[in-house]
């Protein structure tokens, strides 16, 4: 993991009001970087993944990773600054090779990362980073507490049935490995339902049943893995009322 964020923009301007805001927004004393890819050979632009400790202290549920995206005109001496927060790294590396950067480059592998627990994992994971703008991003909720869970909800415009899909990973902090699933559902009231009342498995994308050798084997991987989680969570509609007194959570399990 490497901690050091500096973009070297100190004899640069920004290019518009945008990246002067999104540069100011971001407080990289907060920022513990998980991931970074720079160009070469002149540097004209910088993928960064981090882990935002700032969101810890903030809103329950909140997005506590940040993608930034910098492009530099050295001619003009300018530059783009871009941020977004994503809850689960899959999201952020779609979001960072949609605006130029190789997936190799902005991996998370070994070290202080916690592993996927299975291939199923790594096969839905794969799914998002390569999905480009296939899903529409409707809520995301993370969790430090028991138990430790992310899900994105999103809209995917590619499916034909069950086009609400939900992206649900969960972190065995035990076995220092976390799953990632994919949950389909026919709206987001159902998906809402699911999230507030978890007495059910999550519901598996129609396609999962195609005669498919490796779709089949995904459903096999997948009914050996570990249930969810019984306990309710915040849904798309439920109250997100800040703290009267703001309470520190531990860094995100998934990462560290």
């Amino acid at each position: 993991m490497n901690d050091i964020l500096d973009f070297g923009l100190a004899d640069l301007s920004p290019v518009d009001d945008d990246s002067e805001e999104a540069m100011e927004a971001l407080r990289a004393g907060d920022l513990t970087v998980l991931s970074q890819h720079h160009t070469t050979p002149n540097g004209s632009h910088s993928f960064v993944l981090a882990h935002d400790r700032s969101v810890t202290w903030g809103i329950p549920g909140e997005p506590q990773l940040v993608a930034i995206a910098v492009a530099r005109d050295l001619r003009q001496s300018t530059f783009t600054f871009e941020t977004s927060h994503h809850a689960t790294a899959s999201f952020a590396q779609n979001w960072l090779a949609e605006r130029g950067c190789p997936l190799e480059r902005i991996a998370l592998h070994g070290g202080d990362y916690i592993e996927p627990a299975d291939d199923l994992t790594l096969q839905v994971e794969q799914q998002i980073q390569k999905s480009g703008i296939r899903y529409e991003v409707l809520d995301t909720y993370t969790s430090d507490d028991n138990p430790s869970e992310a899900w994105t909800l999103v809209n995917d415009s590619q499916a034909t049935q069950a086009s609400v899909r939900l992206f649900y990973e969960e972190w065995n902090h035990g076995a220092g490995t976390y799953t990632m699933r994919e949950g389909a559902f026919p709206d987001v009231g159902v998906a809402q339902t699911w999230l507030h009342e978890r007495s059910e498995p999550l519901p598996e994308p129609p396609e999962y049943s195609d005669h498919n050798g490796a779709v089949v084997r995904a459903r096999i991987a997948l009914s050996r893995s570990a249930g969810t989680s019984p306990t309710p969570q915040t849904g798309l509609d439920a109250p997100r009322a800040s703290a009267a007194v703001p309470v520190q959570r531990a860094v995100q399990g998934r990462l560290l």
